[in-house]
């Protein structure tokens, strides 16, 4: 347009005079004065975007309010309906394209994170893939996860709950564990992936004996050892899959403890919901109580790895450790499934209720939960 009378530019505020100007946002303005709220350079385009009361290049805009994928880095595309359509990850909110649920994109087996472009999981040697945080305080063998197993056993005596007997416990391959799983007789396991047994029969388990090396990013010379469980009590050993962080390590191996403090203390054979329910309150209640401990703490200083022991010992867990503590926490407390989602919400709430020995003492009497 062009001026042919006084009006003053909404940007600099002078007099526009006669000569062109622009008419918009209910306001006149010299062509150089009507910017960018990003760039600060002058909007010459035909269209432009918005954003509460300033101007934006459409290029700008898109920079600065498009979402980006956190895996490719790519802004995220729109959809047939012109609709901006991404998945987040509920607890980690991490952003990213629909595409990469089906495009073989990987996960981390331990945070569910999915591995960014520019970084590299580390490959385990039975397909799981591991962020490099993760690994940071990963346990690897049997015997880096016996400081472990003694600092729950010091959780279950906290609670008057103490296993008298010498259960063994061995760190195994997710084949070793599933084989195990097959010779069980009985037994109700988590679904798509079991990552903890309580074993009554006896039978030879393949454990692994060292930690193996790592080789760029992945787990090289993974060396194991046979071990013949023989049957001296209702338990013959606890299996975990190796591997995962010493949080996830320690929740799985308190409820697998608790499986075995059921069976040694003569509990009758309880329903998956009501069993597997009140396994997972124990588990829950050992990462509540790292999670209160806080750094620095006496139980964060026992650490199962190497990496992970001397990072404790210097002045306790990471940031993303305390994270991964609330997100493990999280995955307890949101699970789907009805023995082990269900029982945990229904046995933490006659434990809130009534504590945690009125119940376990009902559970022995009847089978059931309180009400």
């Amino acid at each position: 347009m062009f001026s042919s009378g006084f009006r003053t530019c909404a940007g600099c505020h002078n007099e526009i005079g006669h000569g062109r100007f622009l008419s918009c946002m209910g306001a006149v303005w010299h062509p150089e004065c009507f910017c960018c709220h990003a760039c600060n350079q002058p909007i010459y385009d035909y269209e432009f975007s918005m954003s509460g009361n300033h101007p934006y290049h459409k290029t700008c805009y898109k920079e600065r309010f498009h979402p980006k994928c956190d895996v490719c880095k790519q802004f995220i595309p729109t959809n047939m309906n012109g609709l901006i359509e991404y998945r987040a990850h509920p607890f980690w909110l991490q952003k990213y394209c629909p595409s990469h649920e089906v495009d073989g994109t990987p996960r981390c087996c331990s945070c569910e994170r999915m591995e960014p472009r520019e970084s590299r999981y580390v490959l385990l040697d039975d397909g799981r893939k591991l962020c490099l945080e993760c690994l940071d305080s990963a346990v690897m063998d049997t015997n880096e996860c016996q400081p472990l197993y003694l600092e729950i056993q010091e959780f279950y005596e906290g609670l008057n709950m103490k296993v008298e007997q010498q259960v063994p416990l061995l760190l195994v391959e997710r084949q070793a564990l599933n084989e195990a799983m097959e010779g069980e007789k009985t037994g109700h396991h988590h679904l798509p992936e079991t990552r903890g047994l309580c074993l009554s029969e006896e039978q030879t388990v393949s454990t692994i004996l060292r930690r193996p090396r790592m080789t760029g990013n992945k787990i090289m010379e993974m060396i194991t050892e046979p071990y013949r469980l023989t049957r001296r009590c209702e338990v013959t050993a606890i299996l975990i899959l190796y591997g995962l962080p010493r949080l996830l390590t320690g929740s799985i191996l308190a409820h697998e403890m608790m499986h075995a403090w059921l069976r040694l203390k003569g509990y009758r054979t309880l329903t998956p919901d009501i069993e597997e329910g009140i396994c997972q309150v124990l588990a829950h209640l050992w990462i509540e109580s790292e999670i209160m401990a806080g750094s620095g703490s006496n139980a964060a200083s026992t650490s199962s790895s190497s990496s992970s022991s001397t990072s404790s010992k210097k002045g306790g867990r990471s940031q993303f450790e305390r994270k991964l503590g609330d997100f493990f926490k999280h995955q307890i407390e949101s699970d789907t499934s009805v023995a082990y989602g269900d029982g945990f919400r229904a046995g933490n709430r006659v434990v809130q209720q009534y504590g945690l020995k009125r119940t376990l003492e009902h559970i022995r009497l009847t089978g059931t939960l309180p009400f």
